[in-house]
């Protein structure tokens, strides 16, 4: 029989963690030590070198960490990885008993004896900021015999003066932070506006498509740059990049620093093109420069990635993080954000997108910085994150070895060539650009783009780095039990006063929700605009309107349902899966946009040849070479490019005119896009 005894931790209420003991009788104790046995690791006799004594080790975030002691007795804690030999750690600051465990993604567990004070202490090792903590006390009768991992704590058997075995069971126990009245208000608030701003448009606007596909290609350019900065920042950047430079360092930063020069040869090259085709769905081009399959395969891909994908998982994920440290109801959050989202796109819908996208990006950039502010001021200010982040090399950009098994600036050059050369192929994204009135308009929001996401990028990865400069000054305050990808969760929970705490949560809902309402519009697009208007005997542009309402309705519900269903299954391991078979697909037709639009011999059968190839070379690189996987889009889309153009050869050259095409026949007036005329085509 075992008896349970909470002992709450109010040092360390911050961490949203408490310690639990049980009583447990032999037999129990046996069981639990069995059921959380995990296999030794044995140190050869020399791993250490012949002055140092191993006492304990685990294995953690891809590394051993070993507890020894040296010629002199004293304590020494060691860390070794695939790629580094032995190195010291932080000294440990107590004497620790020697059994270890790894606990959650990022910390090692060790029982410290303190018989002056009468009491055992639970102590973590945090693997990422170096340092130690004390999660816990309970108190210690006698002396201890033996301690054994057990599921997040320790078993730990003492004898009390009379000779009496005790055997003591100490986890940490997870707890969540309910929300606050005025965090509600706040995030009611936020989606009363965006809801209010899509009946607006509602309203007043007109019902053609013009209006609904491309807000009848009026939005100013700084509304248009503000709504491509929204679309590509999702509460998955917003939460997962702070989570990678707290854990790591702006290695990943290097890429929208390089990538971004593209966005000059963009702007004055390819969107000049691509504007003067008149197009709608960027799916047309495909159609007027190889065949109308071609279009309609890549179209239908784009709906399926989006809508089997990128949907379900922009709400789903945000919505596990919360939901862990919040409390708020994963289903309420899912359906809140779908629903309203859903609402405003169907009753506004590309101005209600964009516009709804302006005040999101305020909403997202401006919890952010309160947050990063709270955290400075808890970090010990500016000059103490500062000196932090420089002596642990956190700020480390730019890596120019030729290792192309981690990010490096070569990586991201190649990435920018091949990013430049097929920039069309995101309908989402052009689609922005394609609702302005003209030309330079076009180009400003490109440039407006830039100059606020350079700028952003560097906010979001500085949040990670002062996230890291705060827990290495309150290690205590970490929550053992999350993942490393819910650091920025944890502290909204339980580091920031109400209000703050709603303002920030309304941003994630914001990055999430401009995502959404992006890919729904989109889809509604591409069905009405390549699938009804294309194929429809006698296609009206009310019935067109009318379709892509009843679209945009049922793709947020799919979207909603089908993030609630994923929230049932292995997530993580299904969304792996389902990236990779869109690496393979999507690869290929982006090669095919630089096909169009830097050859003239490229033909339709080429694509198709260009395309299996880069499936086939993408395959190879995953399985047979260890290049990162942010090599795969390199590969991929240079074997469609390489590969389509040579089968092109065998074939014969297109018949079709080319005027307006490519950038060799670019012409100042648009080129009729009329769908009776591409299917004459």
């Amino acid at each position: 029989m075992a008896l349970v005894c909470c002992l709450p931790l109010a040092a360390h209420a911050n961490s949203l963690v408490s310690l639990q003991t049980t009583e447990l009788t032999p037999a129990a104790a046996s069981e639990v030590i069995r059921a959380s046995a995990r296999p030794a690791y044995n140190l050869g006799a020399q791993e250490l070198g012949a002055t140092l004594q191993p006492i304990a080790s685990a294995e953690q975030d891809d590394a051993r960490f070993v507890l020894a002691h040296d010629a002199a007795g004293q304590a020494v804690f060691l860390r070794r990885d695939a790629k580094t030999n032995w190195e010291p750690r932080a000294v440990p600051p107590f004497p620790l008993l020697p059994v270890a465990q790894s606990v959650g993604q990022s910390h090692v567990f060790f029982v410290s004896p303190d018989p002056a004070a009468g009491q055992l202490r639970l102590v973590a090792y945090h693997t990422i900021t170096n340092t130690w903590a004390v999660l816990g006390t309970w108190p210690l009768v006698g002396t201890v015999e033996t301690a054994a991992p057990s599921p997040n704590g320790f078993v730990v058997s003492t004898r009390d003066p009379a000779g009496k075995l005790h055997y003591t069971q100490a986890e940490l126990i997870s707890s969540k932070r309910g929300l606050k009245v005025v965090d509600y208000a706040v995030i009611a608030t936020y989606l009363c506006v965006v809801a209010g701003i899509g009946l607006y448009f509602y309203l007043t606007g007109k019902k053609d498509p013009a209006n609904f596909f491309v807000a009848g290609r009026r939005i100013p350019w700084w509304a248009a740059g503000l709504s491509l900065y929204a679309t590509g920042t999702s509460a998955i950047s917003y939460l997962a990049i702070p989570a990678k430079s707290y854990a790591t360092n702006w290695l990943y930063l290097a890429q929208n620093v390089i990538t971004f020069v593209g966005s000059i040869y963009v702007a004055f090259v390819i969107v000049p093109l691509v504007r003067r085709l008149n197009l709608i769905s960027v799916y047309q081009y495909l159609e007027m420069r190889f065949h109308p399959t071609v279009r309609m395969m890549a179209s239908l891909i784009c709906i399926v990635q989006h809508l089997a994908g990128r949907m379900s998982v922009v709400l789903l994920l945000p919505a596990l993080a919360l939901s862990a440290v919040t409390g708020i109801g994963l289903t309420t959050t899912v359906l809140v954000m779908g629903v309203i989202t859903t609402l405003y796109t169907f009753l506004g819908g590309m101005k209600a997108v964009i516009w709804t996208d302006v005040l999101q990006v305020f909403v997202m950039i401006g919890g952010a910085l309160f947050a990063m502010t709270w955290m400075i001021h808890g970090a010990g200010g500016l000059g103490a994150v500062v000196h932090t982040a420089l002596a642990d090399h956190k700020t480390h950009m730019f890596d120019w070895s030729f290792d192309f098994s981690i990010p490096n600036v070569w990586t991201y050059v190649l990435l920018l060539i091949v990013g430049t050369l097929t920039w069309p192929q995101d309908q989402v994204m052009t689609q922005r650009v394609l609702s302005t009135k003209d030309d330079k308009a076009a180009r400003s929001s490109l440039f407006m783009l830039t100059a606020i996401a350079l700028p952003g990028s560097f906010l979001f990865f500085g949040l990670g780095t002062v996230l890291y400069a705060y827990y290495k000054a309150h290690p205590a305050n970490l929550n053992p039990l999350l993942t490393t990808d819910q650091i920025f969760p944890q502290f909204i929970a339980s580091d920031l006063p109400a209000g703050v705490t709603g303002l920030i949560i309304a941003g994630i809902f914001a990055a999430s929700m401009a995502t959404l309402s992006s890919n729904i519009n989109s889809i509604a697009t591409l069905v009405s605009v390549d699938f009804y208007e294309r194929y429809a005997k006698r296609p009206t542009p009310a019935k067109s309107v009318r379709l892509a309402e009843w679209t945009t309705l049922l793709t947020g519900a799919a979207g909603t349902a089908l993030a609630l269903y994923l929230s049932t299954l292995d997530i993580r391991s299904l969304w792996d899966k389902f990236i990779e078979l869109m690496a393979l697909l999507g690869g290929g037709f982006s090669g095919i946009y630089a096909l169009g639009m830097f050859t003239r011999r490229a033909n339709w059968q080429g694509c198709v040849i260009g395309i299996i190839a880069s499936i086939v070379f993408t395959v190879l690189t995953k399985f047979y070479t260890p290049l990162h996987v942010l090599m795969y889009a390199v590969v991929s889309t240079s074997a469609c490019m390489i590969f389509g153009y040579l089968g092109s050869l065998f074939f014969p050259a297109p018949t079709q005119s080319l005027r307006g095409l490519t950038i060799f026949d670019q012409v100042k007036g648009g080129v009729p896009t009329d769908p009776a005329q591409l299917r004459a085509h």
